[in-house]
């Protein structure tokens, strides 16, 4: 667990590889605006991931996270595969919840293909493969974030670093992709009321989760409010952290404040 910054909580939530290192350069520019909190998924933190619980198990992580940071209710903010744990905590905990930010996340109802679908039967013997695609399905997006070649490489080189650093587990990520059709993400969506804020990159530099399906949040939860990042696809959280802490930013203190008057008048 890292809790770090002042002001609004928020709470971040790591992607299907788990890792919340993989997200320092976010940490470091949003804990400016906000205090932030963050964790590694159960499995690749000090926490078992109890499978008797199922998806369950990583709002009771939540909830742990909460109480150890003494906080009552926070913005719930999940990126790609995280997204979807912030939303089941959204419409389960709605008292706890001040807002919810979905950032790349898979749509709903969304299926594996193919490729994922192999990945996901036998992720040891697969996970060399996919780990080669990785510049096939970022270097676009890199290439677009940064102006120079140097940059470019800069990034890259501090990246694998932070990837090195905090390996991931195929296993565990297969299993997450499984726990995905375990919950109706659909129904869940028309349980939500916090203010919700759906952040995505360019369609065309995504090539890991489909921006329309991200998108199809806007419609399916009530009064949500939509922003693209410009030059970027799915990791535009690490690529443009600046850019990414001042729309999460904003969006966290209109949420607090208009949540703090309704307080007062109430």
């Amino acid at each position: 667990m890292i809790d770090v910054g002042s002001g609004p909580p928020l709470v971040l939530i790591p992607g299907i590889q788990g890792r919340w290192e993989w997200m320092r350069p976010t940490v470091d520019a949003l804990k400016s605006r906000c205090r932030v909190i963050s964790f590694s998924l159960a499995g690749d933190s000090g926490r078992p991931f109890d499978r008797d619980q199922g998806f369950d198990a990583y709002l009771a992580q939540i909830e742990d996270v909460l109480q150890r940071a003494g906080v009552d209710d926070a913005t719930v903010c999940g990126v790609s595969f995280g997204g979807l744990i912030a939303l089941h905590w959204a419409a389960r905990r709605p008292r706890r919840t001040t807002a919810l930010i979905l950032v790349s996340t898979p749509a709903p109802d969304f299926k594996p293909d193919r490729r994922l679908q192999r990945y996901l039967r036998s992720p040891r013997l697969f996970s060399p493969v996919f780990a080669l695609q990785s510049p096939v399905r970022l270097g676009p997006e890199i290439w677009c974030a940064f102006d120079g070649t140097i940059d470019r490489l800069a990034f890259s080189a501090r990246h694998l670093a932070r990837i090195t650093l905090s390996p991931c587990s195929p296993v565990r990520m297969a299993e997450r992709a499984h726990l995905m059709s375990t919950v109706d993400f659909k129904a869940a969506c028309e349980q939500v009321s916090a203010p919700t804020l759906v952040l995505t990159g360019e369609p065309e530099l995504d090539r890991v989760v489909p921006v329309a399906g991200t998108r199809s949040y806007v419609d399916r939860i009530t009064g949500t409010k939509e922003v693209t990042l410009n030059r970027t696809g799915h990791i535009g959280l690490v690529t443009r952290p600046q850019r990414f802490a001042e729309v999460v930013g904003q969006f966290v203190a209109f949420t607090n404040s208009t949540e703090e008057h309704v307080r007062h008048t109430a």
